[in-house]
């Protein structure tokens, strides 16, 4: 448990309120629905990194500003930080089996997908599974607990033309999407 202490004025007082433990709040984000990505990159020899992430939001429209909060020690985020540039990967409905091929840590997994990654890229793109992409320059990066949060600039976004339209979702531990209109 962490204690937090609260300034005076905060809360109308000074006093110290202690976190919820981890599998409460695991609980309580679980029942949150969130679109699902997968976070790309490339290390400075060119392997390819890859995560499934849905810690994805966008912060500002001016300069065009997401956040993806990634694991301290993950070596996607690694191989970000040393680029300083990264990919974000918008799922469509039906890549729920690409979704979990990245969340599982699969060692080859960019070996069982397609993608491409052309010069401009800020990482690899997962064309057949994702409805959306933004290639982003790493403005800032902020360590909370035992994740960084990394703010990322795009500078392109493309949307793959085949592409199912329909959002892949996660929330109560299970895939879902909505209908394009």
């Amino acid at each position: 448990m962490t204690d937090y202490s609260v300034e005076d004025g905060v809360l109308g007082g000074s006093t110290t309120v202690t976190a919820v433990p981890a599998a409460q709040f695991r609980s309580l984000m679980s029942t949150f629905p969130t679109g699902v990505a997968i976070v790309t990159a490339a290390d400075l020899d060119g392997r390819t990194w890859g995560m499934t992430c849905s810690s994805v939001c966008s912060v500002a429209v001016e300069p065009p500003t997401l956040l993806v909060c990634l694991r301290e020690g993950s070596p996607t985020l690694a191989a970000m930080l040393r680029r300083s540039t990264f990919a974000v990967n918008l799922l469509h409905a039906r890549a729920r089996a690409t979704a979990d091929l990245f969340a599982s840590g699969a060692p080859h997994r960019f070996d069982l997908v397609r993608w491409s990654c052309d010069p401009q890229a800020a990482g690899p793109h997962l064309a057949d599974d994702a409805h959306a992409i933004a290639d982003c320059r790493i403005s800032g990066t902020v360590r909370v607990g035992d994740h960084t949060v990394v703010f990322g600039e795009a500078y392109r976004i493309t949307h793959p033309v085949a592409a199912d339209r329909s959002p892949l979702l996660y929330g109560l531990r299970t895939y879902s999407s909505w209908p394009v209109r």
